[in-house]
Parts: C-alpha cells; structure tokens; sequence
C-alpha cells in the first residue's frame, strides 16, 4: 500500500532525515561520473544533493507519493529527474552503479523481493547504501498511536488495520542480507535519538509523514479529534523540562556490493 504525503510539508519536517542522508552522502565517495537511483526521494532535496555531485552522471529519484514527487520537481536540472514510481514495481535492468536510499524503506514490508530488483538495478561491481528505521524506532509515537487506535472512539476503523512499518532488528536484517546474494554485505545499527526543540517542531514531524496512514483509515470528521489525542499524548510523554520533546530514533544500515 502506498501512502499520499504532503511534499511541500515535508520539507519543513524533515530535518533529521535530511542529516541522517547528507551523512549517507558523504560516505559514498562519489567520482562524478556515476549513474544513481535514489529510492523514495521525497521532495527530492537529498538527489539534489547527489547530482551536484555527479556532474557527469545520472540521478533518478522515485517516489510513490504525487504530492512528494510535486515538490521534488521544482529541483530537476540536466542530470537530475524524478519519476513517479512505487519501490515495489522498480524494473530497472543493469542501470545503476549506486542504489540509494534515506528514511524510507520502512515503509516497503517485502524486502526480499526490494533487494532482488535492487540487485538486477545494479550494474555489476554497483553498490547500495540503506539507512531505515529499525527496531526501538518511534517507541512513543508507536505506543501513542496504538493507544489512540484501541480507544473507543476510534477502534472501529482500525478494525484489520495492517500496520504500515517494517523496523526489523540488526540480526533479522543481516539474514535478510545473507539471503539476498549481494557481495560483501554489511548490516548495523545506529542510535539517532531526537531532541525536538519545541512541542511545534515535533507536531510538524507527527503530521508529516508519521499521522498520514492513521487519520487515511478515519472518516473527515473524525480526523482532526484524531490528530488531537496523538499530539496531546506525544506532548505529554515527551516534553522535557526544557520544554525540548524527545523521541528514540532507531536505524537500520546496510552497505552491499553486487
């Protein structure tokens, strides 16, 4: 299932995600000749980055929200594009020398068949570089939003609810990877806990992405009573005596070669 986000939104929610991939960035050692896939580009600030570092190569970015690939088009340039793709159809035959992905694979639940078309994607010698959300990740915002999902007033539209993460564990992953036939696969962990720097900041990250798949499931009138128990319980199980709003932020990277 995929998932309609607010591309414009995003880009003023997703500071740490754009941290955690400028540092993805940096490790890739880019020579600036190399054809690049970035899977789940969002609004395209990250492929942007990489293009400017390929001059003499190739960036793709997919996504399979509109409102996102909306937003990343007001960056394209000559050796930069965006497609409006799900990760899941990707049908790329030999292509890429680097499959490329930040804060988004936690959304796709069949990572067997994801590694497979990445495999085919990549040109031989070619290389991915992951960094998802792993298990612990969210821990209260997973609890808020189960507990608000089990309260009377909503319970009845969570009824089969098929929850919209995959946050696997270091050891689950690494036999994910062994199973995959990818070369030199590495597999570990990453602490990204959060301070947000106010309640604000972190409402615009619980609206953008982490409430989308919840309030699709609520009639219109139910969703902003919807949006309104979450933001309460996240403030209250957050806030620091700072006034700062902490949230745990588990990753997951992996680092192969085909």
């Amino acid at each position: 299932m995929t998932h309609e986000f607010e591309g414009k939104k995003y880009e003023k929610a997703s500071a740490h995600q754009k941290e955690w991939g400028t540092k993805l960035i940096a490790e890739l050692d880019l020579q600036g000749t190399e054809r690049i896939l970035d899977l789940g580009c969002g609004d395209g600030a990250l492929s942007a980055q990489i293009a400017g570092l390929v001059p003499n190569g190739e960036v793709v970015g997919i996504d399979a929200s509109r409102g996102m690939i909306e937003a990343a088009r007001s960056r394209v340039r000559k050796n930069l594009r965006f497609l409006l793709m799900d990760i899941g159809e990707l049908n790329y035959v030999e292509r890429f020398d680097v499959v490329f992905s930040n804060a988004t694979l936690h959304w796709i639940k069949d990572h067997q068949r994801l590694l497979r078309n990445v495999a085919r994607a990549l040109l031989e010698g070619g290389r991915l570089r992951f960094n998802f959300a792993g298990d612990g990740n969210c821990s209260h915002f997973f609890s808020v939003i189960r507990e608000a999902m089990s309260a009377e007033e909503f319970a009845v539209h969570f009824a089969g609810f098929d929850w919209p993460w995959y946050t696997p564990s270091v050891e689950e992953y690494s036999a994910v990877m062994d199973a995959s036939g990818m070369d030199s696969g590495r597999v570990w962990g990453e602490n990204a806990d959060r301070y947000f720097p106010d309640a604000e900041e972190m409402i615009k990250w619980i609206d953008q992405p982490s409430l989308v798949p919840f309030l699709a499931q609520v009639p219109d009138w139910a969703k902003p009573r919807l949006r309104e128990y979450v933001v309460g319980r996240m403030i209250e199980k957050t806030r620091q005596d700072d006034g700062r709003c902490f949230e745990t932020f588990r990753r997951i990277n992996v680092s192969a070669r085909k």
